[in-house]
Formats: C-alpha cells, sequence, structure tokens
C-alpha cells in the first residue's frame, strides 16, 4: 500500500460513503445520534478558545467541522478530506459560512506551511491511513509551536470489534468494509504512537465503554 499514492488509495477505499454521510445519518439513524453525540461531547471538552486557524483532518462533509468551529470560535477552519464528493458537498452547504473551508487533501503531505495552525484535529481518521507515523509528523510540521492537536480513534477492543463486524457485514456501516486498516489496541495505543513523533500527551481518555479513545497533545 505505501507504493500507491496514498490520496489515490483513499479515494478508492472509501468511494462508497455517501458525500453526506454524518448530516445524513445523525438525522435517520438512532445509534449514530448517540454515537457521534458522545463524540462531539468528548471532543468539545478539549478545544481551545482561539482567534486563529484550525486544521481538520477527514472533515467529510464538515459536520465535525462546524462542531469544532462553534466552540473554538476560531477565525477559520480549513477541513479537508481525500473524498472529492464529500469537499465539494461540505462547501456546497456550509458556504454561507465564510469561517468554514473544505479542500481535497492528504494527511500523508499536508498542502500547507510549516508553524501555520493554531490547532489540528484528527478525528476517527488514522485508522484509515496507511502510514500514522508520517501522518503525526506532518500533523507537527504544521502546528505552531505550543500548538495542540485532538486524535479520536477505536481503541478496536472486544466489544469494537464485535459490533464494528455486524455494523459493516449487516447494517449501514457496509460502506466503511475494509476501510480501517490500522488498529490502536492495548500494544500499539494512540498515545504510545504520539509520543514517539515527539508530542507531549495533556489528555489520553477512553469512552462509549472503552471503544474510543481520544488523545490531546501540545507541540513543545
Amino acid at each position: 500500500m505505501k507504493n500507491k499514492n496514498t490520496q489515490k488509495l483513499g479515494e478508492e477505499m472509501h468511494a462508497n460513503v455517501p458525500p453526506d454521510w454524518y448530516f445524513s445519518s445523525i438525522k435517520i439513524n438512532p445509534f449514530q445520534r448517540y454515537w457521534h453525540k458522545r463524540r462531539f461531547e468528548e471532543v468539545r471538552k478539549l478545544v481551545e478558545k482561539k482567534d486563529g486557524e484550525i486544521l481538520d483532518i477527514g472533515s467529510a462533509d464538515g459536520v465535525f467541522t462546524k462542531v469544532i468551529l462553534d466552540k473554538s470560535g476560531s477565525k477559520k477552519i480549513t477541513g479537508i478530506d481525500v473524498l472529492k464528493t464529500s469537499v465539494n458537498w461540505a462547501n456546497n452547504h456550509w458556504k454561507k459560512n465564510r469561517k468554514l473551508v473544505f479542500k481535497v487533501g492528504d494527511a500523508h503531505k499536508l498542502d500547507f506551511g510549516t508553524n501555520k495552525f493554531d490547532a489540528v484535529f484528527a478525528l476517527e481518521v488514522l485508522e484509515h491511513v496507511p502510514d500514522p507515523q508520517k501522518v503525526f509528523h506532518e500533523i507537527k510540521r504544521v502546528l505552531k509551536s505550543n500548538g495542540y492537536a485532538v486524535l479520536l480513534v477505536p481503541t478496536d477492543s472486544v466489544l469494537f470489534r464485535l459490533i464494528w463486524f455486524f455494523w459493516v457485514k449487516f447494517w449501514r456501516g457496509r460502506v466503511w468494509d475494509d476501510c480501517h486498516i490500522q488498529s490502536f489496541n492495548k500494544k500499539h495505543t494512540l498515545a504510545k504512537e504520539l509520543m514517539k513523533a515527539g508530542f507531549v500527551i495533556e489528555i489520553d481518555k477512553k469512552f462509549i465503554l472503552g471503544m474510543l479513545n481520544v488523545v490531546k497533545v501540545r507541540k513543545r
């Protein structure tokens, strides 16, 4: 997989995902409404009030990006995603909000200058990427000194793997089948991997019965 263009690989892996997946799912599916509500609650606690710029990696249809904007009060948030259809949908849906901008982009090679962002978010993204360490180093590069990042992944606990199996094989989650190519488990936790990249860990928390892990880090 590493020999293939990572952005092209991401496009192919997620080709079946509807452009408004999160926006529509929260409206029509009670399970997803609860799941994402809990994600929103936990991530909001870690967002800092700043007027600077924020990068949201894997922004999809922009639903979570808007949550981050509302809590942070940022002057601008740029969301990137490998799916052009999602980027187009997000730009159209949120077009009245000039603080939100969405672009096609690859987390392995961020098309931004060094020390540009006050904060970076990567929420349920890292399990989809071929080279997480490369992504971590790119996040660190574009972060300003003393900037922070919030990252969220599934823990691959027994409970999560059981639910995920039924979700992608027999329910609405079929569009995500074969999209998880990384595992952040007890041996390779997200916090351990981020420490390897030189980040300072500030928060390391599991929630929803230990199925999700959110980590907040600082660039020193």
